[in-house]
């Protein structure tokens, strides 16, 4: 695994999603170190000096593809301080440092695979979607939830990657707005999901999302009989 670094990044672009929930696009000074996708880095707001301390930062997985090393993307909703201050903060054509690659939330293909995502927590597998094949040899099952359809920011990378995949399997989950073919009104569910999977007690469970809906999905996973073995959790805030 690759020794983490220290590096300057432009922001390049940011793309506001509404409700307070952005994307953004940087891009580092020389090429990052290679990372798995599901690993994280920091980002700090202020300028670093090498001959000091690294200054406050907050973590955020890594949305962009691991092939992707001139570019750095993350996705983020405000809450709290640092975020807060990412907002009013960040601009185009400002800078940014960033240290990376950390992180053991590493998908695995030894056994089948389910996915939830709340929010801006797709982040944590959007590199590892990015990059299936048909030739992976595991089912893959994604509950993809956000409070509206227009914050399902990755929807599009997710439909696409599910026409090309056959064993990849994804459902939308919005919390309000109209019913529609393309997901499901309601907060994402292990009840939902659940009669999709064809051999729910042969498969890995990987959850990633707000703190709340974390500790819900976890305990409903455990009351359909999954051990807690069986359950990798993101706790990214």
């Amino acid at each position: 695994m690759a020794s983490a670094q220290k590096l300057r990044c432009q922001v390049t672009r940011i793309v506001d999603h509404g409700e307070h929930v952005y994307t953004v696009e940087l891009r580092p000074q020389k090429p990052a170190p290679r990372f798995r996708p599901g690993q994280f880095m920091h980002l700090a707001l202020d300028d670093y000096d090498p001959s000091g301390f690294w200054p406050e930062s907050r973590v955020f997985s890594i949305a962009s593809a691991p092939a992707q090393r001139d570019l750095l993307r993350i996705s983020y909703s405000v809450r709290g301080r640092f975020t807060a201050r990412m907002e009013r903060e960040l601009v185009a054509g400002g800078q940014v440092w960033v240290k990376l690659p950390y992180g053991d939330f590493i998908i695995e293909d030894t056994r089948d695979i389910v996915l939830f995502a709340g929010g801006t927590g797709i982040t944590a597998f959007t590199a590892f979607l990015d990059g299936l094949t048909p030739a992976f040899r595991r089912a893959v099952h994604v509950a993809y939830g956000a409070r509206t359809a227009d914050l399902l920011i990755f929807r599009d990378l997710l439909a696409a990657r599910a026409a090309a995949v056959p064993q990849l399997h994804v459902r939308f989950f919005v919390e309000r707005g109209a019913p529609s073919a393309d997901w499901t009104v309601g907060r994402l569910s292990v009840d939902a999901l659940w009669p999709h999977i064809v051999a729910p007690g042969q498969a890995t469970y990987y959850l990633s999302g707000p703190p709340a809906m974390l500790k819900t999905l976890a305990a409903d996973l455990r009351s359909h009989g999954i051990s807690d073995a069986a359950v990798r959790i993101d706790a990214w805030e």
